[in-house]
């Protein structure tokens, strides 16, 4: 029997050889997942360590004036000494609530303030004054009282439209039971239940019990009004009765349910 053919000898060779791969160019190294977790925290902490910087170590967002609103008698002057603001010191690391309390406590006239970051330099104070409600006179010069009762300042010359105080209390059960700073309140109230017209003519409310309170007025007329209590309807009364009685000198609202009128 004739053997395979050169062909078939050849066919057979190529059969047994093992078929080479397609070429495949070179490859990029893989990240894996440790490699790519150490890169993320490397990243943050340079963003972080940048950020610190910025806000504490670097000069751009230091404080570097204070602008203030709001005043009325305090001048501008006295609230930036009594704020005291670092000024030069990083404007994140200001303590705003330190500065309001010192203000309040420096500045008694401060009823509230607002103390807030102004980026990139500046620090804003927004004040709201306590307003005198009533004076009470000591010596030559007049303590401020506003509407919740606090003496808040001392001051030479009397505030224009703002009535005085005077306490005049009977050795009544009212007074040692209730105390003269009560009779105080007691006063507030009433001054702070006025109308607004009355309020502007009311030169003296007189305190000499607990539900007995009067207000003299300009062009020498006076109100009893009795006790704060009733304060609203009390003023309604009142405010009825000038306007159908304007020459009337004398008005009683202590009972507003009975309320009366006379010339004197």
């Amino acid at each position: 029997m004739a053997g395979p053919t050169t062909a078939q000898r050849g066919g057979a060779e190529r059969a047994d050889t093992p078929a080479r791969p397609p070429h495949i160019g070179p490859q990029k190294p893989r990240l894996n997942g440790r490699m790519r977790l150490l890169l993320a925290g490397i990243g943050l902490v340079l963003t972080a360590g940048a950020t610190v910087w910025v806000l504490y170590g670097s000069s751009w967002l230091r404080l570097e004036k204070v602008t203030i609103a709001g005043t009325d008698v305090l001048t501008r002057a006295e609230v930036e000494a009594a704020a005291n603001a670092p000024v030069g010191d990083p404007l994140i690391s200001v303590d705003t609530g330190v500065i309001a309390d010192r203000l309040r406590q420096t500045l008694p006239r401060i009823d509230s303030v607002d103390v807030v970051r102004s980026w990139p330099h500046g620090i804003g104070l927004k004040v709201t004054e306590r307003k005198p409600v009533l004076l009470i006179e000591k010596g030559h010069k007049f303590i401020e009282v506003d509407a919740k009762g606090v003496r808040f300042a001392t001051v030479d010359k009397a505030p224009g439209h703002v009535p005085l105080l005077e306490l005049m209390p009977d050795q009544s059960a009212s007074l040692r039971r209730f105390g003269s700073d009560r009779l105080v309140r007691e006063a507030v109230r009433v001054a702070g239940d006025l109308p607004g017209k009355v309020a502007g003519e009311t030169e003296t409310v007189r305190i000499t019990s607990y539900d007995s309170a009067v207000l003299e007025l300009t062009r020498g007329r006076t109100v009893m009004w009795g006790s704060s209590e009733e304060g609203p309807v009390k003023a309604r009364v009142l405010t009825a009765l000038m306007k159908a009685s304007p020459k009337a000198g004398h008005f009683d609202v202590s009972a507003p349910t009975a309320p009366a009128v006379s010339k004197s």
